[in-house]
């Protein structure tokens, strides 16, 4: 049942092409530099969550939107044509429905999974087995390593965050160190593999290297992850969860749960062929697999209204400050990237070098976003080789793990662990990350640069 349920994250949520936006240069322009004061001040109080007790969404928010509107402001004052403006925000907003609603369907299936009980049995499942704290920690990240490259990072890393909370909700020693370890796990994971992570699905289809060609980074992703979870291990606590099979009741799934797993499968299953064979958007298929999640809980009301589900209860438990969060992220970045700031990325290259700058990058894309990032050096097309290439996919990949806000897969968490994996938590055991992602970079030069294994 667990491998089941856990296949729900059998995806990529983001299949659209990042940025065809036109940038502009007006970086030095009055209106560059009162942006990047902006989108800094913002940065910091998302940051300084726990100090100031606000939530993230709402800094990333305002910020998102009010830089947009005072590059509005600066096309009036000069004259310029707004529709150019106009055009490249839709460019945006389509980008960021592509993830919001993706975001919005796979929610709705976790939280209707946790109604149903499911996560209520794998909990029973896995402790009653007698694991101990780090014994599931191991599991938890081995799992979220191997589902990611066939699946989105994100949606992994929220289904097990899941099972995180109902192993232990209240021991904070056990949940920080694991949560860190699937944020990490899941990203490197899905480095290696096209469909694992957006920025190797963008070099995949920019035709930087044929489907295998990802996969001989394997080696790197796991042994940075490995490192990273041997540190990390370290810090979760002896014993194991409170639990005794005697008192326990043992629980059970309520009507219709396997059928919303198999939905779910079918769900991702959809979203990764209608991309695949007609190129639809992947949240086309994830709002056609929301469609026969309602009407299923439609027929099972119709059969006996006292076992079944409701659906718009389920979409009143999800995470909206992390929807929320993201569309705010994601169009200050956009405004940065439409202003010329992450052009200036792409120049680390001419100064320093591939190998250094495609390290770069990936501490770059921990502090932005590994999208745009990813964006700006494809469009640039600096000369490189195939294991250049490689070397910025894979940077690029794992590098958001090194600050909490810095993948997809660390905000879902945050989202869903409130209060528990913070910004702050993340930080204080940020070295072991950093210690993962600089072995990576290490086995990498190994086997590419000295041994020629590519």
């Amino acid at each position: 049942m667990k491998f089941i349920v856990l296949l729900f994250g059998l995806v990529s949520i983001m299949f659209a092409s990042s940025s065809d936006m036109v940038v502009q240069d007006l970086t030095g322009e009055w209106i560059g530099i009162l942006c990047a004061i902006v989108f800094v001040v913002g940065y910091y109080f998302i940051a300084a969550e726990e100090k100031y007790h606000i939530n993230k969404a709402k800094p990333a928010l305002f910020i998102g939107t009010f830089m947009f509107m005072l590059i509005g402001i600066y096309y009036v004052i000069n004259g310029l044509d707004p529709d150019v403006l106009h055009d490249e925000m839709e460019i945006l907003i389509l980008e960021i429905a592509h993830i919001f609603f993706f975001l919005f369907v796979a929610m709705t299936f976790i939280e209707t999974l946790i109604e149903r009980r499911v996560f209520e049995v794998l909990k029973y499942k896995l402790v009653s087995k007698g694991y101990s704290y780090k014994q599931l920690f191991w599991i938890t990240g081995v799992l979220a390593f191997f589902i990611s490259p066939v699946a989105d990072n994100l949606t992994t890393a929220l289904i097990l965050s899941t099972v995180l909370l109902t192993i232990d909700r209240e021991n904070r020693a056990f949940l920080v160190p694991s949560a860190i370890g699937i944020v990490v796990a899941a990203n490197a994971g899905g480095a290696w593999s096209p469909f694992g992570d957006i920025t190797t699905l963008m070099a995949w289809s920019a035709q930087k290297g044929d489907f295998v060609d990802f996969l001989t980074l394997f080696p790197a992703s796991i042994i940075g992850w490995a490192l990273t979870a041997f540190l990390l291990v370290k810090f979760v606590p002896v014993g194991k969860p409170d639990f005794n099979v005697a008192d326990e009741e043992r629980p059970k799934l309520k009507e219709g749960a396997k059928v919303v797993i198999w939905l779910g499968i079918f769900t991702i299953a959809i979203a990764v062929l209608g991309h695949q064979f007609f190129h639809f958007p992947a949240m086309w298929g994830m709002m056609f697999g929301l469609s026969l999640l309602k009407l299923y809980a439609y027929t099972l009301k119709r059969r006996n209204v006292h076992k079944s589900f409701d659906i718009f209860a389920s979409m009143r438990l999800i995470e909206n400050d992390t929807l929320l969060f993201f569309f705010g992220i994601l169009a200050a970045v956009g405004a940065l990237h439409y202003l010329g700031f992450l052009e200036y990325i792409v120049k680390l290259y001419a100064i320093i070098g591939p190998t250094a700058g495609n390290i770069g990058v990936g501490f770059i894309s921990a502090i932005v976003d590994n999208v745009p990032v990813m964006s700006a050096v494809l469009k640039a097309n600096p000369p490189m080789g195939l294991d250049q290439w490689l070397l910025v996919t894979l940077a690029a990949g794992i590098g958001g793990s090194m600050i909490s806000f810095g993948s997809a897969a660390g905000v879902g968490v945050m989202g869903r662990m409130k209060g528990i994996y913070t910004f702050g938590a993340h930080m204080r055991l940020a070295w072991t990350v950093v210690a993962g992602y600089m072995a990576s970079m290490l086995v990498w030069y190994i086997q590419f640069e000295l041994l020629g294994w590519y």
